[in-house]
């Protein structure tokens, strides 16, 4: 559609979609290509900052690394992607929290965006609110202050800053975190992931995810979650016309290599659930052009969504079961 950088989109489709292409003559390719910034949609993509970590694969870098964060933003532009929402789990994960500051302090020398996706908690619900506010608190003096390193490269809409959350146990109690940030000045925007829960009227809008539909995980992982998207976009035009909406697109899944694996599996497909998932953002916003098309994900290798460094090269067996 007009105003979700048609032409941006097309190209990542197109490339993702070739086959042929091994990993290194597809990131060639990307790195190439003529990509433009167009409409009012701003493409942004979901990064991980925990490499390096030992609780973590090895995946060839260091998330602490100046370097290879600014080729990752350079590399992201060239996409047409134009921020990262960063995971950020406050005091509780230290590593995260400093590789978080640096992707923000780059990201303002490069005009690329930045925004917090905060991982809730996984506690009984006092712990988990007390946990939130201080993260929030946390966040607010120290990456959303006016002299905070980065400042200017935070993501905002209509001049509020943009705050992502994903929910782990759904014990916080979001209206009092709300109450709270409320109080901030200019008050943050929060996006929940969908579907939303029993607190849904403490968020401004809500982001899909990573689901393979009502049919759930198979083997074949040929669900790649039509229906999961479908029932967003509908349900987000007909309950929530007046919240924002952020449409998602995603690659593939497959948690084999992580450490928490559930066995969890979505075939790319040969670059089809990209392009797939990319389609039905525009099928359904097509008359009213969401704000942000979130990519899931730049670089989660744990989990099989990365897009970091293109897809694989498509194999024979790949459309038929993992």
């Amino acid at each position: 559609m007009e105003n979700l950088s048609r032409f941006i989109l097309a190209i990542m489709v197109s490339l993702l979609l070739r086959p042929a292409y091994a990993e290194n003559d597809l990131r060639n390719a990307l790195r190439n290509s003529p990509l433009v910034t167009a409409g009012t949609t701003k493409v942004l993509a979901v990064y991980e900052p925990w490499f390096g970590h030992p609780r973590h694969i090895d995946v060839g870098y260091s998330s602490q690394d100046p370097v290879v964060i600014r080729k990752q933003i350079q590399e992201a532009k060239k996409l047409g992607i134009s921020g990262f929402v960063v995971d950020w789990y406050g005091d509780r994960e230290p590593f995260i929290d400093k590789s978080y500051a640096l992707v923000q302090a780059l990201a303002a020398d490069r005009d690329f965006k930045v925004a917090m996706m905060f991982d809730e908690a996984d506690r009984p619900s006092d712990q988990a609110t007390d946990d939130a506010l201080a993260a929030f608190e946390k966040f607010r003096q120290q990456y959303l202050a006016p002299t905070a390193p980065g400042r200017k490269a935070y993501l905002e809409y209509r001049g509020r800053p943009v705050i992502f959350i994903f929910p782990k146990g759904g014990h916080t109690d979001w209206n009092r975190v709300r109450a709270e940030t409320n109080r901030w000045n200019p008050a943050p925007l929060l996006i929940q992931e969908f579907p939303p829960g029993p607190l849904e009227k403490a968020f401004d809008g809500f982001y899909a995810w990573i689901n393979p539909g009502k049919g759930g995980w198979t083997a074949d992982g040929n669900n790649w979650g039509e229906d999961y998207l479908r029932n967003f976009y509908q349900t987000m035009q007909s309950k929530y016309p007046d919240r924002i909406t952020v449409g998602t697109a995603w690659a593939g899944f497959d948690d084999k290599k992580a450490s928490w694996s559930l066995g969890r599996y979505m075939s790319a497909r040969c670059g089809a659930t990209f392009a797939d998932t990319v389609k039905l953002a525009q099928d359904y916003n097509v008359n009213n052009a969401p704000p942000f098309l979130l990519i899931a994900t730049w670089n989660d290798y744990e989990e099989g969504t990365a897009i970091e460094r293109g897809t694989e090269k498509c194999k024979s067996s790949e459309t038929q079961g993992h």
